[in-house]
């Protein structure tokens, strides 16, 4: 704390606490600060009145086409959609299976793709499960007989 007031006194050595030109200039800038507030504040506000009148306006000239028009638009719209959407989907399968005809090929071939370690362990990791599963019905059912 004494060193900020340290600092404040003896960062400035001509400067005086009742200084009639740093009380003017501090003025000035806050003048001139709160005049590009209120003149950048202004124009957003202007420019915002006037997008929403825009917007009003061509809200009101559109929406009669649109109700006389909706009877055909809509289901146009919803015809549109699905076709894309079915599209779209066709394409995304399509891709996915070539991309799993490629792996399959890869596999075949010997050429090892990614997982085919996963692919090839599958029958063990099945073999055991079955062996774990028959081992507790034995133990299951030996336990009901000795019991």
């Amino acid at each position: 704390m004494a060193e900020l007031h340290y600092q404040q006194q003896h960062q400035y050595p001509h400067r005086y606490p009742n200084d009639p030109y740093e009380q003017q200039t501090s003025y000035s800038t806050q003048v001139v600060k709160a005049a590009t507030a209120v003149t950048a504040g202004g124009s957003l506000l202007i420019l915002a009145s006037l997008i929403l009148a825009g917007t009003i306006i061509a809200l009101t000239i559109v929406t009669p086409p649109l109700v006389i028009f909706s009877p055909v638009l809509v289901p146009a719209v919803i015809t549109v959609a699905l076709l894309s959407l079915g599209f779209l989907a066709s394409g995304g399968f399509g891709v996915a299976a070539i991309t799993v005809l490629a792996w399959i090929y890869r596999y075949v071939t010997g050429k090892y793709p990614p997982g085919a370690d996963q692919l090839d362990s599958a029958p063990h990791k099945i073999m055991d499960k079955a062996r774990e599963i028959k081992d507790y019905g034995q133990q299951q059912i030996s336990g009901v007989q000795a019991s």
